[in-house]
């Protein structure tokens, strides 16, 4: 038999349940938040990684060109000695060529090293400045996450309590019952148990048949709506059971059954027909 103080349990545990489901269910969120964060600080190690690299290979392209424009200064000045021995105006001639083109050779070197310095300065300061930030956003990123693992560990001290106070109340309870009312409270937004009113389910607000709401009347055992499947209790009438019973609409149990039985039928005809129609 299905007593008040049976319903006031599971009153009780639908609270402690639907508590202990929105727990659970931040706890599976928490660390989401971070995902963004963390998907930011990966791209900044992404951009710093590839900057140093862009950083090493233009370094080696500056030293390549120290090394070209020593040798343009060596064989200038090389030919430039030379002058003063020549002897002849072939002589002189190829070496004022060697001497012009030493020259033209070292300023191109030199144009094109101070635009490598001056980009290998540019870019030095950005891979500190990134460095930076990378180093910031590890900080507040490990911040966080203590934060939010402390806050994890606060919600699952209140689920553990939660479970200690469910598991007080379910111990004289059917574990079935109890299964199914959980689940239904995660279905339902909450509510696993509502009241039937004359025959209408104050859950889903259908009209259920006479004989399905006096078996939730006489409370023999846990009834659950056929349609939204919470646990009915009956609630007292204010104007009396005759007045408050609707039967004008309803009927028995197997009225749901000849319900389907009907659409199976009307289905069977209607495939019937198109197959006749075929032929």
């Amino acid at each position: 038999m299905v007593t008040e103080n049976d319903l006031n349990k599971l009153r009780s545990l639908q609270e402690i349940i639907y508590e202990k489901i929105g727990l659970e269910k931040n706890i599976l969120e928490l660390p989401k938040l971070l995902g963004t964060q963390e998907e930011l600080l990966n791209r900044l190690k992404k951009t710093f990684i590839e900057k140093n690299s862009d950083y090493e290979k233009i370094k080696s392209e500056e030293v390549d060109l120290k090394n070209r424009l020593f040798e343009a200064e060596s064989s200038r000045e090389k030919s430039e000695k030379n002058m003063d021995v020549v002897s002849t105006q072939r002589e002189y001639e190829a070496l004022d060529k060697e001497i012009k083109d030493a020259s033209e050779k070292e300023q191109q070197y030199r144009k094109e090293l101070q635009q490598k310095e001056r980009f290998l300065a540019d870019l030095d300061e950005q891979i500190k400045q990134q460095a930076s930030l990378i180093e910031h956003q590890e900080k507040d990123l490990e911040d966080r996450r203590k934060k939010i693992e402390t806050e994890i560990s606060d919600k699952q001290k209140q689920i553990d309590n939660l479970r200690r106070k469910e598991s007080k109340l379910t111990e004289n309870l059917d574990t079935e019952v109890v299964f199914k009312f959980e689940r239904i409270i995660k279905n339902k937004m909450g509510i696993g148990i509502v009241a039937i009113k004359g025959n209408v389910c104050m859950g889903c607000h259908m009209i259920l048949p006479v004989q399905f709401a006096n078996e939730v009347h006489i409370g023999e055992e846990f009834v659950f709506c056929p349609y939204c499947s919470r646990i009915l209790y009956y609630e007292e009438s204010a104007d009396g059971d005759e007045d408050y019973f609707n039967t004008e609409d309803t009927g028995s149990l197997s009225d749901l059954d000849d319900i389907e039985d009907e659409e199976d039928e009307e289905e069977d005809e209607e495939e019937t027909v198109n197959i006749d129609s075929e032929d």
